[in-house]
């Protein structure tokens, strides 16, 4: 049944061995073509509808449906399709990866392996560090590039899969997450703005959306992990098993909304249900999620994959089927489409026997999977005389698609300190530079989880070398595990040069899939290492940290020979010349911290506490700055410039939203359900806040401009403060500019109440930017 999978991959080896062997042989062999049906040089297609391009999509994949038998049927189920020649139908694998830049094999084989004679894409900074842009632009264009790529790499015969399972887009809720490194951060209005522009750039679709429609898709995006899913290992807990308890409210206003915004919004073609339970239900088998929620209330219109193994671990580990042809039932049944893994591959038939399913439950499935695939061309004929059918190994790893890389690094690093203006060192003026730490010179602690090949890479240790030929290199630490160090060849380094700069932090032996942190400080001894070093130095030094979630350096923070730090994340390729040319003033940092950085005693809340909203009579103190009410190292959207901007409310329109007039229900006496409210009405209901933003610095920078709303008697589960708007600003020194918001009242004042339906509390409310109130506006009820 892989054949013509197989026969690719022969191609492709000889297509290797031509490009490297060192011999006069003839090689002058064609590059072989991606794997495609509807071959219009194949008389037999013809006879095919699902050929026919000039059919809607959906009756070209009802058509091929009935052409196959119940076992060809059920082999296309999981994620490695196999072929059906007799049809002229290629093997496929559904599974490819593209987080922050095409992905390559992890384990297993997927769609992209890099085996081939390319053997990289662009690697962009990992996610957390991207969203700390706040650059909803610039996340399109990344999402953009690696779409290019990645059809780039498929026209030249070296991939077998266009469906991408990216981004991913759970809440960084709990700040030991291994993974929350992938994510946009804490915030779910800042995650499903994300989600949006990713989705549009790798489907191409315009950034302002609506473009595509049910048109060809540049690649496939897939939003993970539906849902309430951010727990890896913890306390003898695991991600197979975890029944996560979470209530209607938090789901409403937390969890749900980026999923919500990926299918509504971005029109995503994919979705990936979680390996957890929830509420008692896996995810994988909820009716309720994937099918009344997803394709009812959402509109969800493409398929729905499982995580890997996710369908096997319902009956083998969660033992919430009492049967495998059970657990086929509930997934097909539920609304799932493909299972990563081959549990449906061997089970399927069983259940249809038994009565379990019946084959038009298997329909339903292939519907969808055949219609994304016929929506990526993979059924049009020879994809080179198809829509991005001009992309080639020209479009990968190009030096537009690099500078972005660098300019995505720039702006994402965070400067957390900079005491009496230390930063940044002049280049005239700085002879002498001590690098120190296990994180300076490693390229692949840079790419994060979930990375390709990169194009190339730049350490930090690298890239201070372009700016200052004396330069004292340490490792400090043999790993950033830290457990003994070096700290007298260090010190003496330190000491003799004018600067210091350490690079420590994590890497992803500390925090991955699968990997949970256990404390929130610097491993080892790398805290002892960094005030050695700070204490012999001539002068105050930096600290760099490579890492992606939160650590507590209070330490640092309150150090006074600590006079810098700078968050750069897991930055990328590029990450090390991002990092020197900030150092040394070539760029002005503007990135803010995408999530909340807590203290170190955090880790007494159990990371299996799903709940949100503090509890004063159990002494939780909530999570995210929406909701926690204790101590910060760093809040959520701190970061620092070498310039300082100033804001001004120039202009807040003042609209009510009387719910005296808009509700068409009974009203409660507290607050008012969205859904009662007249949609006329809303859109009535929205006003602008114009924000004057001045430079007042003397070096030009990006800047970002974040707007929250507080709710002067905030109660009842209403959060703290709630972003609803962010911009950049490019603005050169002493200039000033204005930006425009648009609120929306239904959307921007709404929380969850227990039940969880979207309400308006009656109140006064303020816009916040910076230090800047406005006080203008309230809800009558």
């Amino acid at each position: 049944m892989r054949d013509q999978y197989f026969i690719h991959k022969i191609a492709l080896i000889a297509s290797i061995i031509c490009s490297t062997l060192l011999v006069n042989i003839n090689c002058s062999h064609k590059q072989p073509l991606p794997p495609f049906s509807c071959d219009a040089s194949d008389p037999s297609t013809k006879s095919y509808r699902f050929c026919n391009v000039d059919l809607p999509i959906g009756k070209r994949a009802h058509d091929l449906i009935t052409r196959l038998t119940l076992d060809e049927k059920i082999s296309q189920l999981v994620s490695k399709a196999s072929a059906i020649p007799r049809l002229g139908i290629p093997y496929y694998e559904w599974w490819s990866e593209a987080l922050h830049g095409v992905a390559g094999a992890f384990s297993v084989e997927t769609g992209i392996a890099f085996n081939g004679t390319i053997r990289a894409a662009t690697s962009f900074p990992q996610v957390i560090l991207t969203a700390a842009t706040f650059d909803e632009k610039l996340w399109y264009r990344i999402a953009k590039v690696i779409g290019t790529e990645a059809r780039a790499i498929y026209n030249e015969g070296e991939s077998i899969g266009m469906t991408f399972w990216s981004p991913n887009i759970n809440i960084f809720r709990d700040p030991r997450w291994g993974r929350g490194q992938e994510t946009p951060g804490e915030d779910p209005f800042l995650t499903s703005k994300y989600a949006v522009s990713f989705v549009r750039g790798i489907q191409g679709d315009s950034f302002e959306g609506g473009d595509l429609k049910d048109g060809h898709l540049l690649a496939s995006a897939c939003c993970k992990h539906l849902t309430a899913y951010d727990l890896e290992s913890w306390d003898g807990n695991n991600r197979f098993t975890f029944n996560a308890h979470v209530t209607k409210q938090d789901m409403a206003d937390t969890y749900q909304p980026p999923f919500k915004s990926c299918v509504e919004k971005g029109r995503s073609s994919g979705i990936m249900c979680a390996y957890n339970l929830v509420n008692g239900v896996p995810n994988c088998a909820d009716y309720d999620l994937l099918t009344k929620t997803a394709r009812g209330k959402w509109g969800f219109k493409g398929y729905i994959t499982s995580d890997c193994d996710a369908v096997s671990l319902i009956y083998e580990k969660q033992h919430y089927a009492k049967s495998p042809e059970e657990v086929v039932a509930d997934v097909l049944k539920a609304g799932m489409d493909v299972n990563c893994g081959d549990y449906l591959a061997n089970h399927t038939k069983s259940a249809v026997e038994k009565g379990k399913v019946s084959e038009s439950d298997i329909d339903r499935a292939l519907h969808n999977l055949f219609s994304v695939r016929m929506r990526l061309g993979l059924f049009n004929g020879n994809p080179s005389e198809l829509p991005y059918g001009n992309l080639s190994r020209n479009n990968i790893c190009t030096r537009k698609h690099q500078d972005l890389a660098l300019e995505v690094a720039r702006d994402g690093i965070v400067l957390l300190k900079n005491s009496a203006n230390l930063l940044p060192l002049s280049k005239s003026k700085t002879e002498s530079l001590a690098v120190i730490g296990p994180n300076a010179n490693v390229s692949k602690t840079l790419l994060g989880n979930y990375a390709g090949r990169p194009c190339k890479t730049i350490t930090p240790l690298q890239g201070l070398t372009n700016y200052v030929e004396r330069i004292g290199f340490h490792k400090g630490c043999e790993t950033i595990n830290c457990t003994s160090i070096d700290s007298s060849e260090a010190v003496r380094i330190a000491e003799s040069a004018d600067y210091v700069v350490l690079v420590m932090g994590l890497n992803q032996d500390r925090e991955r899939e699968e990997l949970d942190r256990e404390d929130l400080v610097l491993p080892g001894k790398q805290q002892k290492l960094i005030k050695r070093v700070a204490k012999a130095a001539k002068r105050p030094v930096i600290l760099v940290l490579l890492c992606g979630g939160p650590v507590d350096i209070s330490f640092a923070k309150n150090n006074r020979k600590i006079g810098g730090i700078l968050w750069a994340g897991y930055p990328g390729e590029a990450g090390g010349k991002a990092i020197a040319e900030i150092i040394f003033g070539d760029h002005n940092p503007g990135g803010r911290l995408p999530i909340t950085w807590y203290p170190k005693d955090f880790i007494e809340v159990p990371m299996t506490d799903m709940r949100m909203r503090p509890d004063p009579w159990s002494g939780f103190p909530g999570r995210t700055y929406r909701f926690y009410q204790g101590e910060k190292v760093f809040e959520f959207g701190y970061g620092l410039s070498y310039s300082k901007f100033s804001y001004k409310f120039v202009y807040v329109s003042r609209s009510k939203l009387d719910l005296k007039r808009l509700s068409t229900t009974e009203r409660n006496p507290e607050y008012v359900p969205v859904s009662d409210i007249i949609t006329k009405s809303c859109e009535e209901a929205k006003f602008l806040a114009i924000v004057s933003v001045k430079n007042e610095g003397d070096m030009a920078g990006k800047h970002s401009v974040l707007l929250f709303v507080r709710h002067d008697e905030a109660g009842n589960g209403s959060p703290v403060k709630q972003l609803v708007g962010f911009q950049t600003v490019r603005l050169n020194a002493k200039e000033k500019t204005n930006v425009e918001f648009e609120i929306n009242p239904c959307q921007h004042f709404a929380r969850a109440s227990e039940d969880g339906t979207m309400v308006i509390e009656s109140g006064a409310r303020r816009l916040t930017v910076g230090d800047r109130e406005e006080y203008r506006f309230s809800v009558i009820f």
